[in-house]
């Protein structure tokens, strides 16, 4: 039998924890002024959801549309693990679909475990090996987290160590006055250390003066830390 949105809506708050629900709010920041304001929880956890996504992974794209428009955090998470799962086992135009649903619906992509779990795997698997011009508006954009898709969706090039879009992403979003966005340009930064430290370095070389601070540490942080302590002071 099919799922309905309703069924899978059950499985989930069977899982449910009320205790939780205070736990998330506060680490997901959802009080007034907050980057996750009015956000809702039901109090279940990422294992949790995971269990759920493969358990209902056959549901229709009908049924992942309506949880990804809910507002009900852990409901939005599963929607985009579910459409992360039928883009993998999918042929192109269930790619395709994937991804043109998931930029069709960044409104509801709005906390940064939402971009974190999904953007790499279907932002970044489909420009793989077609252009990254969707980036660019991406990273120019005035929401929060279309600019922070724009650069951990890159992480799916550094995977295959390629590494110019992630530094052009990082450039575009250099002056960017929020903190999500430093630590994410910091951490993917931090992946192409990972793999070639010489790459990262040349970028940082006529950059790090002028990073935000968060993203250099987040960057550096693989670095020893004798040259750490020389990019902090600005002497490299």
């Amino acid at each position: 039998m099919t799922l309905t949105a309703p069924a899978v809506r059950r499985r989930l708050r069977a899982l449910a924890v009320p205790a939780n629900v205070a736990i998330l709010q506060r680490f997901f920041k959802t009080g007034p002024g907050d980057y996750g304001e009015g956000d809702r929880f039901i109090g279940v956890k990422v294992p949790g959801i995971r269990t759920v996504c493969r358990d209902c992974r056959d549901v229709g794209d009908s049924v992942v549309l309506e949880l990804l428009r809910s507002k009900v955090h852990e409901e939005r998470l599963l929607a985009l693990l579910l459409l992360v799962d039928k883009f993998e086992r999918g042929d192109e135009p269930a790619r395709r679909k994937a991804y043109e649903t998931y930029l069709a619906n960044t409104a509801f992509i709005n906390n940064w475990d939402l971009v974190d779990s999904s953007a790499p795997q279907i932002v970044g698997g489909w420009l793989q090996p077609r252009s990254r011009a969707p980036l660019v508006r991406l990273a120019r954009s005035a929401s929060l987290w279309e600019r922070r898709i724009a650069i951990v969706a890159t992480w799916a090039f550094i995977r295959a160590r390629e590494f110019d879009d992630t530094f052009r992403i990082a450039d575009l979003i250099m002056n960017d006055d929020h903190d999500l966005i430093h630590k994410a340009m910091g951490w993917m930064l931090r992946e192409v250390g990972k793999r070639d430290g010489q790459a990262l370095r040349r970028y940082l070389s006529s950059r790090y003066r002028r990073m935000p601070r968060t993203a250099l540490r987040y960057a550096i942080e693989r670095f020893p830390e004798t040259e750490r302590k020389r990019y902090l002071a600005g002497q490299v």
